[in-house]
């Protein structure tokens, strides 16, 4: 069994400075996962593109929008809203209230990763 608190995690920085990410369950763990308390902060306007992995993402708090840039079809992100990055989809997340977010990435990570220039995470 698995049990940590918040404080215990490593907490990343965006060096851009439009979020930040508590790693809470990472490649290391074994669960085949990775889990995060993530927050964008307001005004954050952010292109990604996970080539590497799969995400699914739930709304804990906030506001703001994710514009699917293949389609340019747009979703308003709110308390209560999952989305799941089930095509690799290239995206933009558009914050106007701070957001926490709890991500689930699959394969997980190692938990001190940023992202590329791509907008995604390098896997190893």
């Amino acid at each position: 069994m698995i049990v940590k608190k918040v404080e215990q995690c490593n907490k990343v920085e965006d060096p851009n400075g439009q979020w930040n990410s508590i790693r809470m369950l990472l490649k290391e763990n074994g669960m085949g996962f990775s889990f995060h308390i993530t927050t964008i902060y307001k005004d954050s306007k952010i292109k990604m593109h996970y080539v590497n992995h799969l995400e699914s993402v739930y709304c804990i708090s906030g506001q703001g929008e994710i514009t699917d840039l293949k389609n340019k079809q747009s979703f308003k992100i709110e308390p209560g809203v999952l989305y799941a990055l089930n095509l690799h989809d290239e995206h933009v997340l558009s914050c106007d209230e701070e957001m926490k977010l709890a991500c689930v990435f699959n394969p997980p990570i190692k938990g001190d990763e940023v992202h590329n220039k791509q907008g995604a995470y390098e896997i190893d």
